[in-house]
């Protein structure tokens, strides 16, 4: 599809999604959640991508649901059905991307490049890392608007920095800077503004350079699930099928012989053809939307 809000991009295997309403501070909309979704999609078909970086475009990452439609902006939903819904209510459009990027084959660095508010902090939960510029600004403010937290937050902060420190950024609503996220870890660094994207482009290098696109993720997906399982039992279950099953495989036979041979291991299997039936299906749907 063409884009409009959007930018997608693909050089050096790693494909960067920048959201792009910069007059706009790159707001939030019906169309944007759109064409994020195929984003991912379009990440997690092409094999010549090993991570996804994701950015805005000017000032701002993104300041939220546009609310450009006054007072009503959060109140003309309707009761629905079908793939739009979820027990009768409409589905959360910010949480349609959320699990959309929860479930990602391929590791996902948000490079927060100023202010991340509403939605636009809370799509970033499900990233596996997230880098920040000093100018970063982030605030889950849902409660200054007499709404809840959406896009599955109630579920990925507390697991990110905690049940106090979730529940004090939410319910106070207020607008935080980048250090106060360094110290809650909500983000990994903060780095100055001109060295983010450098930042995160040099960790995707690092993935897509020094690693098996299956192993990572097979890893990915171990590890999300792993924050929902009942027992570390599970965990190694998972861990012991997903070790039989690529034990054996093309990958690992290089990733040995390269070490012992003192070179760069070029790995042979591909996502789209060689993921093994044990790699765990997360984050699991009920609803079947």
């Amino acid at each position: 599809m063409a884009f409009t809000e959007i930018a997608y991009d693909v050089a050096d295997r790693v494909a960067t999604v920048t959201l792009c309403r910069p007059e706009r501070l790159n707001a939030f909309t019906h169309t944007m959640r759109v064409e994020l979704i195929e984003a991912f999609d379009q990440a997690d078909a092409d094999d010549g991508v090993r991570a996804v970086v994701v950015t805005g475009a000017g000032r701002a990452f993104c300041a939220g649901a546009d609310l450009g439609g006054g007072g009503g902006t959060f109140g003309h939903r309707e009761r629905g059905d079908g793939a739009e819904s979820v027990e009768g209510a409409p589905r959360d459009g910010g949480g349609t991307v959320a699990l959309r990027i929860a479930r990602s084959l391929k590791p996902v660095i948000g490079a927060i490049n100023g202010p991340a508010v509403g939605v636009g902090v809370t799509m970033t939960l499900p990233m596996d890392v997230r880098l920040a510029a000093e100018s970063a600004r982030f605030g889950f403010v849902f409660a200054r608007r007499g709404i809840v937290t959406e896009a599955a937050s109630s579920w990925f902060l507390p697991r990110i920095v905690g049940i106090a420190q979730a529940m004090e950024w939410a319910a106070t609503g207020r607008v935080f800077p980048a250090a106060e996220a360094l110290t809650g870890r909500l983000v990994s660094r903060v780095l100055p503004d001109a060295e983010l994207l450098p930042a995160a482009y040099a960790l995707a290098a690092e993935i897509a350079g020094n690693t098996s696109a299956v192993s990572v993720a097979a890893i990915r997906r171990l590890m999300w699930s792993g924050l929902s399982a009942s027992s570390p039992w599970e965990a190694h279950a998972a861990d012991s099928r997903l070790m039989a099953e690529l034990g054996g495989g093309a990958d690992s036979v290089e990733g040995v012989t390269a070490f012992l041979e003192k070179r760069r291991a070029d790995f042979p299997m591909k996502v789209s053809e060689d993921l093994p039936p044990g790699v765990p299906s997360w984050p699991d749907n009920p609803y079947g939307v």
